[in-house]
């Protein structure tokens, strides 16, 4: 199991330097963020229940803050 977390901290670094080169500075560092987190936590040697229940606190962060995102950040039909 912490090498998935390796893995997780690969593909956030990939993003991190995709949403970097591409001028979106602010969602480079979350990514970078979420990189670090995902590379320390994959060198902890924690047993996989625990990385099991890391996993599981880091998706309800996320899915708490992209649900107040979307409900409270976002302005209807303000698209292209």
């Amino acid at each position: 199991m912490d090498r998935m977390f390796r893995v997780l901290a690969f593909w956030t670094g990939i993003f991190a330097v995709m949403f970097y080169l591409g001028d979106m500075h602010k969602t480079a560092l979350l990514f970078l963020g979420q990189t670090g987190f995902f590379l320390i936590v994959g060198y902890l040697n924690l047993t996989e229940r625990m990385y099991v229940y890391l996993f599981a606190a880091y998706l309800t962060v996320f899915f708490c803050g992209y649900s107040y995102w979307t409900t409270f950040m976002v302005t209807p039909g303000a698209g292209h």
